[in-house]
This record gives C-alpha cells, structure tokens and sequence, in this order.
C-alpha cells in the first residue's frame, strides 16, 4: 500500500508542477512536501533499533584507532558532499573516517563521508543529492544518512525502507528533513548552499525517532582488518611503488588524486589539481589507506545517465594502496544482506590487512582507468 501511494504521489507531482517536484523526478529545494514525507517517516518501525553496548570498545570499526566508548557505539553519518569546483572548500573534512567518490551522470563523481566523531561539528556540508549504490555502500555502517534530495526513480526503493534512516533536505516521497537544514547565506534556494551541524542533527534525530546508538541488527563490529603492526606491502613480490595515485582516467571532470607524503605515511587527496580541505580547518584530507574498487557499470535505462553500479556482485577487482606501495585485490560484498561488509582479498585469497587510520575509497566503472606513478592500470 505504501508503493502505491508514493506512486500515486508521483503521478500527481509531474501533472501538476506546483506541487515541488520536477517532472524528471528530482525533488525542488523549495522543500514544499517535507510534511508529507514527515508523516510517513514517522510510522517507521524503529523497534529493533537498541544495541546492548556489549559490541563496543574503545577501538574504532572504522579507522582501528583508540576511541571513548561513548562514540563507538553512536551511528556515524553519511554525509553526501558535492565535489562541483564551485561547491569547494566544504566542512566537516576532517572527521571524515572513510571517504567514497563514485562515478554520477556526464563524466561527473560524487563524494560521500562516513563520519563516526560528529557530534561537536558546528557545521556540516555543503550538502547534495544521492544516488542508490551510496545509499548501499552507507549501509555497511548502520548510519544516519543525510543528503538533499536524489532522482526519486532510482532511489525511492531503498530510501523508503523501514530499516533505512535518512535525513532528506528537500522533503517530499524521498523522506523528511526533520527541521535538519539551513543555507548559508540564509536567503540562498541555490545548489551549494545546504548545510547542517551536530545540533540540528540531533534534534532532526529526536524527531524523527531514529536511534543514535547501532541497531543490534545492523551493525557490524569488524568491517576492516587492521594490521597489528604497519603493513609495508613488501611482503608481496609483486607489489609496485605507488606515490602519485592520479584517478582522472575514471573521474575526468574533478581530477582527483592522493600523492604520497614518505614523511607522514599518509596519502594526500587533492581536486581540479588543488589540495581538497576542510573549510573550517583548512586541513587538506589525507590517508592510511586508499582502496580502488572496480564495478560493473550499466545505465539505469537505455539512452539514460543515471547509472546502476553493481557493488554487490562479487569477484571483482581492485587495488589496495599503502605505504608508497600498491598490490593487486579482489573485493566480495554477495548478495541478500545489505550491511554486510565488503571484504577485500589479496591474489592468495587471504583477506588484506589495512593500516590503522583512514580510509579513501574510489569506486571506478570496470572501463575506465588510472595512473599510478604515470603507468596505466586498465581492467
């Protein structure tokens, strides 16, 4: 009953435009149906949405560094940020424990971070829209998912589910924004100016009834595994150097790239050519650790550039980046449960081990490809 009521709601939109959504699907920034998605999202069952606390330590799943209790049991966010150059520099960076870029429409990419330390950031964003494949990599985190709208065709299966919780900025069947935004300037209805903060998080939280702390049923308290002691990655023969990662074979518009820092072991992330940095900081990102996972591909329809990337099929490939060096990986994810955490493998099969800290994650089309200390790696 509840498909076809959000169907219906649909149909009605598109006849008549003055109801806040275009007739492509995209929900407007005018926010006008937020009541009705707010009513709808208030029957979600949240019953099975307590943890114990008996999964918790003082270990992060997501970076493997010593952290309080408190904020280990408490569900991250998911935060889509634009990666448009006009929408740079953006805040809340530098939380960021595991960072996405996926492929979009026109050659274009999106980004997404997983933020598990979020509530003292006093402000958050800016903040886009989402596709369905980050709403299931999001998933493997048991998060709060916070984004402006998305292309309601593609995405209103999974973001309608009761187990989902998102916190949707423009309203409307794509689910509530719960109070949660505000624009910078205040007066602004235009892209690249959506924003929001611990605070409003919290009380969008209290509203809708999600819970803060993991769901029993979802979370998982192993995700990574994090090596003991710093993985050198000379342990495989045929390992290479990798010190200048460059992606712009997979994301030409943005140009991403890590370059290799000997001195601080880290990789760091730039765009359009220029250091990505938190805008409230102007800390430039860095990481431990930079996966590379390879993904089918396909339009949603013919003639379309909405894609489906197949993240959940298993025995494809990628690449794992640390310590100046890079090894070749096959990543496996399987069907039929959505929170179940995509594992990487090395060419023996043997899960690989991750270096303590964060984590960058390009997700690539299985066509396209990048250079890494000039070389082409192709599929």
């Amino acid at each position: 009953m509840k498909q076809k009521a959000l169907l219906l709601f649909m149909a009605v939109c598109m006849a008549f435009p003055g109801t806040g959504f275009t007739a492509a699907g995209i929900a407007d920034t005018t926010g006008t149906a937020a009541q009705t998605a707010a009513a709808k999202n208030n029957t979600k069952d949240n019953t099975v949405t307590e943890g114990t606390g008996e999964e918790y330590s003082n270990i992060s799943v997501l970076t493997g560094e010593a952290i309080e209790p408190e904020i280990a049991k408490q569900r991250p966010i998911a935060v889509m940020y634009p990666i448009d150059k006009a929408a740079q520099p953006q805040y809340g960076l530098s939380n960021v424990d595991v960072f996405y870029e996926m492929p979009e429409e026109g050659n274009m990419s999106r980004q997404m971070g997983i933020i598990q330390d979020w509530q003292n950031l006093k402000r958050i964003g800016n903040i886009r829209s989402i596709r369905s494949y980050f709403v299931y990599e999001a998933l493997e985190w048991d998060p709060i998912i916070i984004h402006y709208g998305g292309p309601i065709d593609y995405t209103i299966d999974i973001l309608t589910r009761e187990d989902v919780d998102n916190i949707n900025g423009v309203g409307g069947p794509l689910g509530s924004d719960y109070g949660c935004f505000y624009r910078v300037p205040a007066w602004s209805r235009s892209e690249h100016t959506a924003y929001t903060d611990a605070e409003h998080i919290r009380q969008a939280v209290k509203k809708a009834g999600f819970s803060l702390e993991h769901r029993r049923n979802y979370y998982n308290k192993k995700h990574f595994t994090f090596a003991k002691k710093r993985n050198t990655l000379e342990q495989y023969s045929d390992s290479v150097s990798a010190q200048e990662v460059d992606m712009k074979g997979s994301f030409p518009v943005t140009q991403s790239a890590v370059v290799y820092n000997k001195e601080d072991g880290k990789y760091y992330k730039t765009l359009y050519g220029e250091p990505q940095c938190d805008a409230a900081t102007g800390e430039q990102m860095a990481f431990d650790n930079v996966l590379i996972q390879r993904v089918h591909a396909e339009p949603r329809v013919e003639g379309s550039s909405y894609l489906r990337m197949r993240i959940e099929e298993d025995g494809k490939d990628g690449y794992y980046i640390t310590n100046g060096r890079m090894i070749h990986v096959r990543w496996a994810k399987g069907e039929g449960n959505d929170y179940k955490p995509t594992v990487f493998y090395d060419d023996n099969d043997r899960e690989i081990q991750v270096n303590t800290g964060k984590t960058m994650i390009f997700v690539i089309k299985d066509t396209d490809y990048f250079t890494v200390d000039g070389r082409i790696i192709t599929n």
